[in-house]
């Protein structure tokens, strides 16, 4: 909802201050809890956090009289009464009807509260703002993503933050990008190497990154009723969506089916850790770790608590029958998913309606049906895991070298076919596999999930529709066709640009591994593998990653941040606003094959 002011001079001053208490905020948080002891005294910290509750309530109340319409300003700020409410009865009853013996913790936990409340709101705001600016969404969405990765790392970096010692620049730099990329490749063990604090973090950015700053901001704003039309119009342009009116129930599913996803995979995994013996955690960390897994698998980020990811628990059939769906369903898009819902509602609405009313038995409408992107997701990544599982078994049982590897068998070889497209977990040691195996999940990791997913890759639409271009000339067809439906001649050439752009960025990371690291005994293969699992943003590793150089390790960074992104997303953030050309050149004929 857009407010109008009647002095925008003082709005702006006040931007700068909630600017500069929005970073007091986070100073008071690190000075607090970023090292063994606080920099400065408690007292003084907390008295610093009582002055910014004053600042954020007065700046509310000269917004309030500088507003142009009061109803309108109540309307986008309603949130703000039961907040100062509960802040109020919180503050005023510690030690009088609770909290007698400590009542002073009570009160700065609630101020604490309330004051990250105020600048995770702010924050949401002011992405939808910059999204809806006019401006091109994509430049916020990069711009979300840097902001989101150096935060992170000065986080990773601190005291705290680590079990054993400080991380460095670099180090928590790569942690950052690969936890916000939702990549999943290490060079720090996650989960020996960081403290409760250093994992809370990277599960933050795995949540955050998989989901996008901005739909966060959306979810957000729609919850608060904020979501102007020009908003809504932002927000398709970065979804995909087709329609305006589905903007708000498509951001309400993902944000709903994420978390309602999320803590049925980590209930349904928490009893998997007494399957291996030699489990020491209690009842907490038996939570932690199944919620920490189970966003990692659905994110398909690939951070494992394990030093060897899921090895241990090769046996353990809520591997398959938990991880495995987790993967697939964080890797099918949540335009999909939001597809299936919808057709699984008018089915049940269908059924309702013919068992319970049967006069509208012979009236009802046609039933609804599967869009096209659906029909083409679910059949090319059906057919991935089903190829990629048969090849890893082939070539581990007949090309793979005597004692290299045990064979993986079939369950082993379908987890290895589905995280590889995504998310990066494995079973199985990669090191020891076939070249020929490594070679399927480098197929595997280029083409990823689909798209509107947490996955990375060029996306399995992109494949298809990349495959039925070359099968139409073949042909001799003029249309690309698939399921009696024609695809855009505008949609091919996107496919082949997104098509060639992973293919230079893939050869281009590659030659220069190749040279940064030529005084390390890594093989090429090794190599163009680490860079198709930056690329594609799974997490697969021959063992290389820790013992690159600092130089590999920032191109690493950049390559997932690359792969996060798309190739398409950022030559659109570079060509959003360019003039359509008004001629067009004479056509002459080319030979080309």
């Amino acid at each position: 909802m857009q407010i109008h002011y009647k002095n925008k001079r003082l709005e702006k001053v006040l931007i700068g201050v909630n600017v500069l208490a929005a970073a007091a905020v986070a100073a008071s948080y690190v000075c607090l809890f970023g090292f063994d002891k606080p920099l400065l005294q408690v007292g003084i910290l907390y008295a610093v956090q009582l002055a910014l509750l004053c600042v954020f309530i007065v700046e509310k109340i000269i917004r309030l009289f500088n507003v142009t319409s009061k109803a309108e300003f109540w309307r986008a700020n309603w949130f703000e009464i039961p907040l100062l409410l509960a802040l109020g009865i919180v503050v005023s009853g510690a030690g009088r009807w609770f909290a007698k013996t400590d009542p002073d913790t009570i009160r700065h936990l609630s101020v604490g509260i309330y004051l990250v409340l105020q600048v995770v709101t702010k924050l949401c705001k002011t992405s939808i703002n910059l999204a809806a600016s006019g401006k091109s969404p994509t430049r916020t969405l990069i711009a979300s993503f840097l902001v989101l990765i150096i935060s992170g790392a000065g986080l990773l970096m601190l005291p705290r933050s680590s079990a054993t010692e400080n991380v460095g620049f670099v180090d928590a730099l790569f942690t950052a990008t690969s936890a916000t990329c939702v990549t999943g490749l290490i060079v720090k063990n996650t989960g020996e190497d960081f403290s409760l604090m250093g994992k809370i973090v990277i599960l933050s950015l795995i949540q955050l990154g998989g989901l996008g700053i901005v739909v966060f901001g959306a979810v957000i704003a729609l919850l608060l009723g904020q979501a102007s039309l020009r908003e809504r119009m932002a927000m398709q342009d970065l979804l995909s969506a087709r329609t305006l009116s589905r903007i708000g129930n498509m951001i309400a599913f993902i944000f709903v089916g994420t978390m309602l996803i999320e803590a049925v995979g980590a209930v349904s995994i928490f009893r998997m850790w007494d399957d291996v013996p030699g489990w020491a955690g209690n009842g907490h960390n038996q939570w932690f770790y199944s919620i920490f897994h189970s966003i990692s698998a659905f994110c398909n980020a690939g951070f494992s608590l394990f030093s060897d990811s899921f090895v241990g628990y090769n046996r353990s059939w809520n591997m398959y029958v938990v991880i495995c769906p987790l993967i697939i369903l964080g890797g099918l898009g949540f335009g999909v998913l939001y597809d299936l819902a919808n057709i699984a509602a008018d089915r049940a609405k269908r059924l309702f309606k013919k068992w319970f009313n049967k006069r509208y038995r012979f009236s009802m409408e046609a039933p609804r049906r599967m869009r096209l992107q659906t029909k083409i997701v679910l059949s090319v990544s059906a057919c991935l895991i089903v190829l990629g599982m048969l090849g890893i078994l082939l070539f581990e049982r007949y090309a793979g070298q005597s004692g290299s590897a045990e064979n993986p068998g079939v369950l082993g070889a379908l987890f290895q076919s589905i995280t590889a497209r995504t998310a990066g977990f494995n079973t199985i040691d990669v090191k020891a596999m076939s070249v020929q195996a490594k070679f399927i999940l480098i197929l595997l990791m280029f083409i990823g999930g689909s798209p509107g997913s947490t996955a990375g890759g060029i996306k399995t639409v992109t494949l298809a529709v990349v495959v039925m271009t070359a099968i139409a000339a073949l042909r001799k067809r003029q249309e690309v066709e698939m399921f009696k439906r024609s695809v855009r001649i505008v949609v091919v050439g996107r496919a082949i640009t997104v098509t060639l752009l992973f293919v230079a960025v893939l050869f281009g990371a590659t030659l220069m591994l190749s040279i940064t690291e030529s005084a390390k005994p890594f093989t090429m293969s090794d190599i163009m593998f680490e860079a198709g699992s930056a690329l594609g943003t799974v997490g697969l590793t021959t063992g290389i990653t820790a013992s690159l150089t600092n130089a590999g390790k920032v191109i690493i960074i950049i390559v997932m941040l690359i792969g996060r992104l798309g190739p398409l997303t950022l030559l659109a953030a570079l060509t959003f606003n360019l003039k359509p050309v008004r001629y067009n050149y004479p056509d002459e004929a080319i030979i080309v094959g």
